[in-house]
């Protein structure tokens, strides 16, 4: 058969006087580990306090070590061993003794808040006994213990972890200010680049439009000196005109003067004044109706007295009288051809 083997607790109860002794050590052991502020051998002098002759010394270093290392196990042996064999007076002194233990330095920690209820209900004492004995030995109230849940617990009991928690919010808000920045530093230069792209392109279309502009201006000068040119083409022609029909006349009267009579002097004056009224509408002999009718369109727009209204009265009254021989030729010609 294999032989059998037991944890380290059982093998204290087995060896101990008393199992009641043994499993009370251990929960006071349980006790002093939750216990704030004191060193493992203060924990160990105060069990070996409580111990006095019941348990040998070696059993107590055995018990401090479940207690350390949280044999859940342990504890609930020790606690169906105190449940069946501790009366109510003994359990009232077990109380009395562990309640010591957890509050020689007036404090009492979270857990053992906990653990101290844990007990009495195991020793079947109520809550108000617990409470009435707990004032008579700690020599206050046992309040309920504070939530863990909660912030504010926390707070309290672990203020290093708050200030770090602290320094962390303060360095990732600084973290996130400084992204901030560089954005908005970013999203600036943008702009600018932007800016500067649209102060460019627009930069572009005033040059493109100045340079239309300029190419209009020097067209339309172009087009005035055509204008010029071709108006004084004209009249170039037209003065040519007028000078050959001058010398025409010139020759004319010469011939007459050396004629033969006054009838064939007085038979040609109707032939001269037709060639007059055809120079003077740029035309020549034997023109049609409608060459005459189109030569006092273009002459007649071209030398309106409107046109020179804005220039001296000198060249308005000229073009006035130009124009009145050229509608009296075009009246003449339309009713003798």
């Amino acid at each position: 058969m294999p032989i059998a083997r037991f944890s380290p607790f059982e093998l204290v109860l087995l060896q101990s006087h008393s199992q009641v002794d043994a499993a009370t050590l251990l929960l006071q052991a349980w006790v002093l580990t939750h216990r704030n502020g004191i060193t493992a051998g203060q924990r160990y002098r105060r069990l070996a306090q409580e111990a006095t002759e019941l348990v040998p010394s070696d059993h107590l270093q055995t018990l401090m070590q479940i207690a350390a290392e949280h044999d859940i196990q342990a504890v609930q042996l020790a606690a169906e061993v105190l449940r069946h064999e501790s009366p109510h007076e003994q359990g009232m002194a077990v109380m009395h003794r562990t309640i010591s233990v957890a509050t020689d330095d007036g404090q009492l920690s979270l857990a053992n808040h906990y653990i101290l209820r844990f007990i009495a209900d195991l020793l079947g004492l109520t809550p108000a006994t617990l409470e009435t004995l707990f004032e008579e030995i700690a020599g206050a109230p046992l309040t309920a213990p504070q939530d863990p849940s909660r912030d504010a617990y926390w707070r309290e009991h672990n203020p290093a972890h708050y200030r770090r928690r602290a320094e962390r919010e303060a360095e990732a808000e600084r973290a996130r200010e400084e992204a901030e920045q560089a954005d908005a530093r970013r999203d600036a230069e943008r702009r600018e680049r932007e800016q500067a792209s649209q102060q460019k392109k627009q930069a572009r279309r005033d040059r493109a439009r100045a340079k239309q502009e300029r190419r209009q201006r020097q067209q339309e000068e172009k087009d005035q000196r055509r204008r010029r040119d071709a108006y004084e083409r004209q009249a170039h022609d037209r003065r040519q005109r007028e000078e050959q029909y001058r010398r025409h006349q010139s020759d004319y009267r010469d011939r007459q003067h050396q004629g033969t009579g006054g009838h064939r002097a007085q038979a040609s004056t109707s032939p001269d004044r037709t060639l007059r009224a055809l120079a003077v509408l740029g035309l020549s002999r034997g023109a049609s109706r409608t060459e005459i009718r189109r030569a006092y369109r273009r002459m007649a727009q071209m030398h309106h007295p409107d046109r020179f209204v804005a220039e001296s009265e000198s060249r308005a009254a000229q073009a006035s009288m130009r124009f009145q021989r050229i509608k009296k030729a075009h009246d003449y010609l339309m009713k003798t051809l």
